[in-house]
């Protein structure tokens, strides 16, 4: 049974997958092409529209360690592929951000001790850092390094093409998605900085790649397709600093590339909207699916950015913005903020960041966060990291224990939900959304979960629906650190703000428990919460928030 479990499970997963991500993955592990180490093209001139690119946090710390993912390690000293970090770290590693974080002309001495290290200890081919994902970023950040103002040495300008050239050979069209787009942006990069008929080839791939990614990728409502606030973000810093390469080397593009970099440019507003939508009052992104702080520039970080670029147009969100084509809905009074879930996992066939969070929500009241999902503070494949992905981890209905879409592995799904009914309504100064999803039909009498959010000035009522009624389901409601909880002797409650403001709970189901939970805002961070659990009764519960 355990087998034929297995073997569904696995099903499940590969079915949706494209056909250029099972054979690309077969070529991409059998196919060992060699580096070209022949020298570099010329660089090309650049003028002086270059704008300073977002910022994040420096990596590098004051005694000349790395700090990744809040692990402190070595920074120099040939130390580029130590088996006993954690692949993400030794990624991060790679990257070099570092060259163009908050304050990074401090830090040049330090800088160039770094890049001669990383060519003379890093030899082609060899080790996690030519791996394709790190080799993009890292293609980016050294040329965004030069166009600061800063001079590669004749072995970077070397070793910059021999990455873009073996780069070329490991497009990452087996996974496809924000790792391909990575890829294509690094390739327009270096295609751009140096010249020539070799660089042309490397732009022109890259726009090819985008040509076909873009639209899919990037979606009407402006959403990134992958449905996670950090992603998002992280692809909107991609579309600027395309946008600001392609103004900055605009003699080196064809008709249609300047068109291309004018239709990305147009895409902004609309990024800049979802982005905003999907954050709090305290302008930091809300967690669904994999999501967590300082992974992406900062909000105000990217904001600042599309000024220098000129793109910085007003963002406007009505009191109730559904952005439809991702699922997710906003609704807002001057005192209220709800972030409620009616979304797909993710793309079919590439489903890597999903959490089994449908019908989940978070919200914030008086600019304080009050109920939060969990976060994301690990990669890999351990328990952990299955446990964050869990529905249990997420404010909304598990339905006998399981979770409500497969998420199994590091970034695998197999059997997933799909809303069903999603609805959004205004009724004066109440606002309505509502949805269904089909996650449980595979356990006996189909299960289906239905929920539905009322906001008012001074309210959240949330009815849950599951049928058939016998079956045993519990709604989680998780709070941020910050917010104390007590528990009447009935179930109701308070719940007590920083500011010492107080609101109040109850709910008419089960019987309710509050439970030890933890909160992750960050990679290698985990904070103590609490969580508050409610059985459905008879397949119903209605949970009930006010304030004044």
């Amino acid at each position: 049974m355990a087998n034929a479990a297995a073997i569904s499970r696995y099903l499940q997963t590969v079915r949706r997958l494209r056909p250029v991500q099972v054979y690309g993955r077969i070529w991409f592990r059998l196919v060992r092409p060699k580096a070209n180490t022949r020298p570099a093209p010329p660089q090309r001139p650049s003028s002086e529209t270059w704008v300073l690119p977002a910022r994040r946090r420096s990596s590098l710390t004051e005694s000349g360690q790395f700090c990744f993912l809040n692990e402190v390690g070595t920074a120099l000293d040939s130390e580029w592929d130590d088996p006993g970090r954690e692949k993400l770290w030794r990624y991060n590693q790679h990257y070099f951000d570092d060259l163009n974080a908050t304050d990074a002309p401090e830090r040049k001495i330090r800088h160039l001790a770094l890049l001669q290290d990383w060519v003379a200890s890093n030899p082609p081919e060899q080790g996690t850092g030519w791996e394709p994902y790190p080799t993009s970023l890292r293609i980016v950040n050294w040329i965004k390094w030069s166009f600061a103002g800063n001079d590669l040495s004749y072995e970077c300008r070397q070793s910059l093409a021999v990455q873009a050239r073996w780069l070329m050979l490991r497009l990452e069209w087996h996974l496809l998605g924000n790792h391909l787009f990575a890829n294509a942006k690094a390739l327009i990069f270096a295609g751009l900085w140096f010249e020539g008929e070799e660089a042309r080839t490397w732009l022109d791939t890259g726009f090819r790649i985008l040509k076909r990614e873009f639209s899919e990728q990037i979606l009407p409502d402006g959403g990134q397709f992958e449905l996670s606030p950090m992603y998002h973000a992280l692809a909107l810093e991609d579309v600027l600093d395309l946008v600001n390469i392609t103004r900055n080397c605009l003699v080196g593009l064809s008709q249609s590339q300047k068109v291309a970099s004018e239709e990305w440019a147009q895409k902004v507003p609309e990024m800049r909207r979802w982005l905003a939508g999907l954050s709090h009052p305290d302008d930091k992104i809300a967690f669904f699916n994999d999501a967590a702080f300082d992974i992406a520039p900062s909000n105000s970080e990217i904001e600042s950015y599309s000024e220098r670029l000129d793109l910085a147009s007003p963002i406007e969100l009505d009191p109730v913005t559904w952005f439809q084509d991702s699922g997710y809905v906003r609704l807002s009074h001057p005192n209220a903020l709800l972030i409620a879930d009616m979304a797909r996992v993710g793309p079919d066939y590439l489903p890597g960041h999903a959490h089994a969070d449908t019908l989940s929500f978070e919200l914030s009241l008086f600019g304080h966060r009050i109920f939060v999902n969990s976060g994301t503070s690990v990669y890999g494949t351990s328990v952990e990291r299955l446990r964050q992905r869990s529905t249990p981890a997420h404010n909304t209905v598990t339905i006998a224990g399981e979770n409500s879409s497969d998420v199994w592995s590091g970034f695998r799904v197999g059997r997933r939900a799909s809303p069903l009914d999603a609805n959004v309504s205004e009724e004066g100064d109440t606002f309505v959304a509502e949805a269904a999803h089909d996650g449980y039909h595979h356990l006996p009498g189909k299960p289906l979960h239905r929920r539905r959010w009322h906001l008012t000035p001074g309210s959240l009522h949330i009815d849950d629906t599951v049928s058939p009624a016998d079956i045993a389901a519990e709604a989680r409601f998780h709070l941020h650190p910050a917010i104390e909880i007590k528990q009447g002797p009935a179930n109701c409650g308070t719940m007590f703000l920083p500011d010492g403001r107080t609101v109040a709970w109850s709910s008419d189901g089960g019987e309710a428990r509050l439970e030890p939970a933890t909160w992750h805002p960050e990679f290698g961070v985990s904070q103590p919460s609490t969580c508050l659990a409610i059985a459905l009764r008879d397949g119903r519960l209605t949970f009930n928030v006010s304030w004044t």
